[in-house]
């Protein structure tokens, strides 16, 4: 079983040092998830401060000796979760979905959840939004159950236009006998195949589809992947469909080459703020659409989940990055105060997370990272970084960056690891750089962007932006 907790929130906005006591007292407010509780104060957006959330869990009798776990999609940023005041979790990144384990720690009965978030500005290079700006969704399932993570898809093409989908599901809890069924619905509803067979810590899958429909921009078809066990269900929409990337033909869906007409977009909605409303997306995207827009650049961190639903069903390409930044920060107090603690988690849940979606063909581990360009440390982490994603995926996306150091030897050098650079605002270099490295595929990950100040215009236009004592951008 599995919900969402929407509605019956609480919360407190209380400055930075403040303490769970003080929580307890301070009068709160109910709210929905998600939420941002910046948008709503338009003159201090960017203001430092602690959120507090509660939330009232119950639990029956029964409820209360299986395992129950809370998944949180995305938390803005460095948050603890409490229950009954004992601190269950601290997740620092803000845009990686986890988890918080609540298994032998709940009571029959009533219950308090809370959740503590330190936001500190500046720590972002875009309006960041704070709070719990996506879902939450709570799971009780018996001991034995299968990971909502831990399934992973490999489509694979064969001979008159047969297709093999292989799936592996991972299990927690002490495999018992007791089986786990695999279903594989088409487009349609109609059912393509089922299997059944004793749960292990990973199982195996192997089903065969004959003309199968692929997936892709023109017709994202979609089928459905349904494991049970235990009586709980996990569900996955995946399409067919292979990628390739060639250094001197690019990009090919299918067997058939296509260009890549992208966008980077950031993941707040406007005026709406960070918090994630579906109808608002999809609105989003199908303007991007009708623009001719066949591919989304997720700048410059994991979208929330629902949206990848998105782009599956509008047959929308995406680049999902992670890093912003790595060791070396970007404001005092982004992600870099944390990275070299927890790079192997926020890679594990932004790659157990989206491996599924057939949307997903790159896997960008940062966007203009310093450390490619100043030091050998840009080499280790860019080795490492790729190791931890092959660890979660080998196959389904591969590895890339986009860098604005690509005319200097420490960025050449991380792109000679990955062979798969994205160059950002660097168009001039692509045909000298193809000759000096023929096994790099080099590709557009950012070459033009619109800064400009509306009814103030300084001339010549030859001058850099913002050098004017106003700060006017022509």
């Amino acid at each position: 079983m599995h919900r969402t907790l929407q509605d019956g929130w609480q919360f407190v906005r209380l400055p930075l040092d403040s303490t769970k006591e003080q929580a307890d007292r301070a009068e709160k407010q109910p709210v929905d998830m998600p939420h941002d509780w910046l948008i709503r104060q338009t003159d201090r957006l960017y203001e430092t401060g602690a959120g507090w959330y509660y939330y009232p869990l119950s639990f029956s009798e029964a409820e209360s000796g299986k395992r129950i776990v809370l998944r949180f999609d995305g938390v803005y940023m460095d948050s603890d979760v409490l229950l009954n005041g004992q601190l269950i979790c601290t997740h620092r990144h803000g845009y990686t979905a986890f988890w918080a384990d609540l298994t032998g720690r709940v009571s029959a009965g009533a219950n308090e959840l809370c959740v503590h978030i330190r936001h500190e500005s500046p720590n972002s290079r875009w309006y960041s939004g704070a709070g719990i700006f996506r879902p939450v969704t709570l799971y009780i399932t018996e001991p034995l159950a299968l990971l909502p993570d831990g399934v992973s898809v490999d489509t694979v093409p064969g001979k008159n236009r047969t297709w093999q989908v292989i799936v592996t599901a991972e299990a927690v809890g002490q495999p018992d006998g007791t089986p786990v069924t695999a279903e594989l619905t088409d487009p349609d509803g109609v059912s393509v195949c089922v299997m059944r067979q004793r749960a292990a810590a990973l199982s195996r899958f192997v089903f065969t589809v004959p003309h199968p429909l692929l997936w892709g921009p023109d017709s994202p078809a979609l089928y459905t992947l349904r494991l049970s066990l235990n009586g709980d269900t996990v569900e996955k929409r995946i399409g067919l469909r292979e990628t390739s990337f060639d250094p001197d033909h690019g990009f090919s869906l299918n067997g058939v080459p296509m260009k890549l007409h992208g966008v980077c977009l950031h993941h707040d909605l406007g005026l709406l703020g960070a918090a994630f409303h579906r109808d608002a997306a999809r609105r989003q995207l199908t303007v991007m659409r009708e623009m001719g827009v066949n591919a989304v650049r997720t700048a410059h961190n994991p979208p929330a989940e629902a949206f990848l639903d998105l782009c599956d069903e509008m047959g929308i390409l995406v680049m999902d990055e992670l890093y912003d930044m790595w060791e070396l920060p970007k404001n005092p107090y982004d992600n870099a105060r944390f990275f070299p603690d927890t790079y192997r988690e926020d890679v594990a849940s932004f790659v157990r997370r989206d491996r599924c979606h057939p949307c997903v063909i790159l896997w960008s581990i940062g966007n203009e990272i310093q450390d490619l360009h100043v030091s050998e440390r840009g080499q280790y982490w860019t080795r490492r970084l790729m190791e931890e994603v092959r660890l979660h995926d080998d196959r389904h996306a591969p590895v890339t960056f986009a860098s604005n150091y690509m005319p200097w030897e420490g960025a050449q050098r991380c792109a000679d690891i990955i062979k798969l650079p994205g160059y950002n605002y660097a168009e001039k270099y692509y045909d000298a750089h193809h000759q000096l490295h023929p096994d790099w595929v080099i590709y557009g990950s950012e070459t033009a962007s619109l800064l400009q100040s509306r009814g103030i215009y300084h001339f010549p236009m030859r001058e850099d932006i913002l050098s004017e004592e106003d700060l006017q951008c022509s």
